[in-house]
């Protein structure tokens, strides 16, 4: 009898294990065919999935190395030479190699940086909320001193402490945004421990109450931050390299690219309007990619 009873626990232990992946693989069917109704955060997903599939395989797709001076053919307008169909700058390199090559380094600091703010951010956030007491204190004075201070005013300085560089400006930029992921796990934490469920499952002496419920439950609001956080970095490498502070040339940005032709856009029009409108699309395309998935994983939306 005892061994039978053992062995009708287990199959019931693995029959709700079976019930809860499913519920958990529902949750995210739901929000799958609720984002794909959404036509234009498809189309903006599209753009984001194209621009990295061009920054990856820019070697191979780019016509010519981002650094390849072509003497006699400086200030080629667009469309003017088969050979180079965005023109060419002062130093005969061709524009749309260069901004292929450039978006790979813009895209990299976007996604590299955002990835060091949630590995800073979203631990802190986690630990403020289960220990409380003392450390939440710590963590959420921290937060507010480095709520206070200019985002760009400390990444430029950070990054005069750490040196120009493209592994500099991931940490420069990654460490300096690690307060936006902090302070929304906490609060996700906060409110999904209070739900009824949760209660139920540590009333019953349930194990890794941690794993099973707190984080996985808080991960869509995190999800929707991340994308529409990209943009923010993406925006801020710009920035610093249109100051001087990002990628040292001849690798080019589209801020670097933006930084070295400001001088000539006035006769050059094209040297400025192209690494411009790469920043547009692909921050327009994050972002918009970013609201169709917070209307999927809304779990107050319904079909």
């Amino acid at each position: 009898m005892a061994i039978e009873g053992r062995q009708t626990f287990g199959r019931l232990g693995a029959y709700r294990r079976a019930q809860r992946a499913q519920r958990r693989a529902g949750v995210w069917i739901d929000a799958f065919r609720r984002l794909r109704k959404n036509k234009l955060a498809l189309v903006c997903t599209g753009l984001v999935l194209f621009l990295v599939f061009i920054t990856v395989f820019a070697d191979f797709i780019a016509p010519y190395p981002y650094d390849q001076p072509h003497f006699g053919h400086s200030w080629v307008f667009p469309f003017r030479d088969s050979n180079f169909i965005l023109g060419t700058d002062s130093l005969g390199r061709d524009m749309l190699s260069r901004l292929i090559h450039g978006g790979r380094v813009s895209l990299l600091v976007g996604l590299g940086a955002q990835l060091i703010a949630l590995a800073v951010g979203v631990p802190l956030g986690v630990v403020a909320a289960l220990q409380g007491g003392k450390t939440d204190y710590v963590i959420s004075r921290m937060v507010d001193v480095f709520s206070s201070l200019p985002y760009m005013v400390v990444v430029i300085l950070m990054l005069a402490l750490l040196g120009p560089g493209l592994m500099n400006i991931f940490l420069a930029i990654g460490i300096s945004s690690w307060v936006e992921p902090c302070r929304l796990m906490r609060g996700q934490i906060f409110s999904v421990r209070e739900t009824y469920y949760v209660r139920a499952s540590v009333s019953m002496g349930a194990k890794h109450i941690m794993l099973r419920h707190l984080i996985p439950n808080s991960l869509a609001p995190l999800i929707v931050a991340t994308a529409l956080g990209i943009p923010g970095k993406i925006f801020a490498e710009a920035g610093l390299s249109f100051l001087g502070l990002g990628v040292r040339p001849p690798m080019p940005s589209w801020g670097l690219m933006l930084g070295e032709s400001f001088d000539f856009a006035r006769g050059y029009y094209y040297m400025i309007l192209f690494p411009a409108l790469m920043v547009a699309l692909t921050m327009l395309g994050f972002t918009l990619m970013g609201d169709g998935l917070r209307d999927a994983l809304d779990p107050r939306m319904s079909d």
